[in-house]
Order: structure tokens, then sequence, then C-alpha cells
């Protein structure tokens, strides 16, 4: 059985951030300690979901959502 990979875009960043602003998120990307993205689609890039829950807890921890991670 294959392992399945969670990824996340930046609608998915954005909503998990409460709602942010798109120029928001792609600020927040661009940051030289923010995950690198997994790869870029033509419809944007995506990232490893754990790699930005990591990023949020360790830099928004108010944001921690305890219940994100069964998800």
């Amino acid at each position: 059985m294959a392992k399945s990979i969670r990824l996340m875009g930046s609608h998915e960043i954005r909503v998990r951030l409460g709602g942010i602003s798109r120029q928001r998120v792609y600020q927040l990307t661009r940051r030289a300690d923010f995950p690198a993205p997994v790869a870029d689609l033509r419809q944007g890039k995506v990232w490893h979901f754990d790699d930005v829950e990591s990023w949020i807890a360790a830099r928004r921890p108010h944001q921690v959502d305890l219940d994100e991670g069964e998800a």
C-alpha cells in the first residue's frame, strides 16, 4: 500500500493561517525561514503539510490547532 503524501498549496496555507490575504501568503512563503516548496506546478507551489505545520508551530504558536494534526 502506497503512503499518502499530504501537501498544502497557498490557498490551504491562507485558510490555515486564519484567512490572511493572498499577498501575505506570498510574503510568508518567500521568507528564507519558510520551508522550500516540494514542487512548482502550473497552479502554484506546494509544500509538505508537516513542514508548514512545523513552521507554524515554531513561529506562530497561537495558531497551532491541536485537531489539525489528526486530519
